[in-house]
Formats: C-alpha cells, structure tokens, sequence
C-alpha cells in the first residue's frame, strides 16, 4: 500500500473510533441482578434510538446507598437510577431528584391510573412526584394446603381471627416439635404489614413523632406477640435454621409470609411430592383481606443531569408493559403496571394471582428520610418483647421515644421553615 493510501485509511480508521458528535450517553445505576437483566433490554433501547448510547454501572445493593450519597455530596450523580422506594423521600429532600409530573402528563407511554395506587404514591413526596415505579414488592402468606387440610382448616382465613383459629389447629395437628407459622425475628417486614393493616398512622404530627403506642399498632404488635407466646411461631431468626425452603418442605412450619422471590425458589427447592402442596395467598386483615407492603424499585432522574430528555425516553421504554413483561420473565421482579399482568405469564400462574390481588391494598411507608432507622429500632422492640418479656406496653413507649429522638431534627427543620423570620430571609 502507498504511504499516502496508508495514512488515508488510518484517518479514516481513527474517526470511526470516535463518537459521532450528536451522540448522547445516560449514564444509569442500578442495582444488583437487575443491572444485568436491564443491559440487555437497553440494547434494544438504543437500536430505537440511534443517537443515544445507555452505560449501566452496577452497584451493588449493600454498598448502594452510600454511593449514592457520596455522589450527591460530590455532584457526581449518574442521569439515571433505580432508587428504593424508601430511599426516594431521603434524596427528594436533598433536592436531588427531577419532578416528573410535567412529563408524565405529556407522555403516551406512563399512564398513571394503569399503576397500582399504593405504589404509584410511594414516589409522591410533599405533593411532587419524583419517581416512576419499576418493579413492585410486597409481602403475603406462603402455606401448605395439605397441611391445613390435615389439620381441618377448609378454606384459607382472611380475618385475623380466622388466622388464629387455623394456627391453633395446625399447632394442634403438627405436635410440640413443629409449628404453625414462621416468622423471623430478625425481619421487619410481617409486623410492619400488621401495623399498616391499622387506621393509626405510623407516626403523628405530621410525621414528627412516633405513634407506636397508639391503639392500632399496639393491636398489631398484640397480634404479632400473641403467635409467639401461644407457641405458634418458633422464637427464632432465619440465621438459626437450616433454610426455610427445606424447613418449609419438610413441614416444619405451614404458613410463611414472604415475598415474590420465594415463588422460583420454592419451585426450584421444594421436593417433588409437596409440589403441588403449596400455595400463595393475600394477606388476612384485622376484618378481611388485609394492606401490605408497597416495596420495590422506581426509577428517578436526577436534577443536575444534562441529558433529561434522552433518560425520560429510556423511563418510558422500560416503563412500557412489553418490556416490564420481559423483565418478569428474565428476573421475576413484578410489574406496577396492571395491564403487564395481563400476559399469559403472570395471569395464568396461580402462585403469582395472590400477589396481584395483595397490590391493589398496599400502602407506602411513611415518607421520611430516617424510615430506615426506625424500621430497625421497630424490629428491635418487636424483639425485646418476644425473646426478652418486655410487656407491650413498654415496648411502645419506648420505641416512641426513640422515634421521637430520631425526628428531632426533622421537627426542628419543620419548625424554622414555619418561623416568619426564617421565613422573610429566605
């Protein structure tokens, strides 16, 4: 080859490296085995859209928040994210995240009215929506029918009161080496559903202070304790069996509640001859089916990015029923949007109906950025009763008190921004 035919081509070569000039990169974090699945789907994303290029960071979930909010602090924060449910109040008042109703009125793809209300509102945070659900999580009863059947419990209970009436005969039926319902001490979860089930709030005074003493979650707690000291519920934490799957199978327990990962597993783990022995169900309420946890994942954009517009339009791919089909299918992550259920996939599975049925009643947390300590400091409580006889009562105020200690900032931000003077200064 000719010198100057050499250098021709290798010029060439070179600017076929480059990136053409209009191309537009989002930068999105996600999380964990999502971060895979969703690498794969942005791949059609961008054959769509062929000036746009997505770039998926993989965090991971135990180191996730952090990053994120070293990120802020360093205003380094990627276009896009997929962002807990509980996180979203944390970062929406940091003033991190885009408002997205504009959008979302102007969209042909994200209609809200299609997502199931609970957790639509979970991203609702003092009036602004700051986030679009991606996938849901919730929590319900896993049982064994043949057990129940056994035991002379003909139909699943949905009150509490029918509830405690199936434990008793399970308990009954399985002897004092067995029981009729694992709950793990080292979970939040099933004694945070019960106090959702409750009129009372959570907290009061405009999310100030702590409502734990208050007579709805007393009556949750009552509920939760009553199992463990009627011998029902073994006082144990998850670590201190062999695994639930195998505990489960061998029929140590008849009723679990879990969430929609344990459908794979179960199907996976489950020996042959309880296969068909098992199934979901709703939540049981204090007087019928019963409100549940809105968990999951959303997706949010960030204030400071520079390409909104190019990240709006992936939200709206990933946010399109065909493509939540395709994520359910690839990682069983369930879909907030009804008309995804609507695949023979998910409408037709009969462990997956009961979790279509608990989100129409799921409700958010409340929305303060120290949920998650008080989360904790609500299992602890929790704890101290069951294993330490700590009277109810006690535990209450206690836990009240903690609370209240943990929203002292928050009630005095609250009280500044009240504060005329603080007011006119601003």
């Amino acid at each position: 080859m000719r010198p100057l035919a050499a250098l021709c081509l290798l010029a060439l070569l070179l600017a076929g490296c480059r990136p053409a000039p209009e191309e537009t990169v989002i930068r999105f974090w996600a999380m964990g085995r999502e971060a895979e699945v969703v690498g794969e789907l942005v791949r059609e994303f961008e054959r769509d859209h062929p000036g746009i290029r997505v770039r998926v960071q993989q965090i991971p979930w135990t180191s996730a928040h952090e990053k994120l909010l070293t990120a802020f602090a360093a205003d380094a924060l990627p276009d896009l994210c997929q962002l807990g449910n509980t996180w979203v109040p944390e970062f929406g008042i940091l003033g991190a995240l885009e408002p997205l109703q504009s959008r979302v009125d102007a969209s042909a793809v994200v209609d809200a009215a299609d997502y199931f209300p609970g957790i639509w509102d979970t991203n609702v945070i003092d009036g602004r929506l700051l986030g679009v659900p991606w996938y849901v999580d919730t929590r319900l009863v896993f049982y064994r029918r043949d057990i129940l059947a056994a035991a002379g419990v003909e139909r699943f209970p949905r009150t509490w009161a029918e509830w405690e009436a199936a434990m008793a005969a399970v308990k009954r039926h399985v002897g004092p080496d067995r029981y009729a319902i694992m709950l793990p001490l080292n979970e939040f979860e099933q004694l945070l559903s019960f106090g959702l089930q409750q009129d009372d709030p959570l907290l009061r005074d405009d999310d100030g202070r702590g409502n734990f003493s208050s007579p709805g979650f007393r009556r949750a707690l009552g509920f939760y304790a009553g199992m463990f000291e009627r011998g029902w519920a073994p006082k144990m934490s998850e670590t201190q069996i062999s695994n639930v799957w195998d505990e489960f199978g061998r029929g140590f327990f008849a009723f679990y509640v879990s969430g929609p990962w344990n459908i794979r597993e179960f199907r996976n783990r489950l020996p042959a001859e309880v296969q068909d022995q098992w199934m979901t169900a709703p939540l049981p309420g204090p007087d019928g089916p019963g409100a549940g946890i809105a968990g999951g994942t959303s997706l949010v954009m960030f204030r400071d990015s520079k390409v909104k517009d190019a990240s709006w339009r992936l939200i709206e791919f990933l946010s399109r029923p065909d493509i939540q089909q395709r994520f359910h299918a690839a990682i069983g992550n369930l879909p907030p949007r009804r008309s995804a259920w609507e695949s023979p996939q998910l409408r037709d599975d009969p462990y997956a109906g009961a979790f279509r049925d608990q989100l129409e009643r799921v409700r958010p947390t409340p929305k303060v950025l120290e949920w998650e300590r008080i989360m904790q400091e609500m299992r602890l409580a929790s704890e101290r009763v069951v294993r330490g006889g700590q009277p109810q009562d006690a535990a209450t105020a206690q836990l009240d008190a903690r609370v209240d200690e943990i929203l002292a900032k928050r009630r005095w931000v609250r009280a500044q921004a009240a504060t005329p003077e603080v007011a006119d200064a601003r």
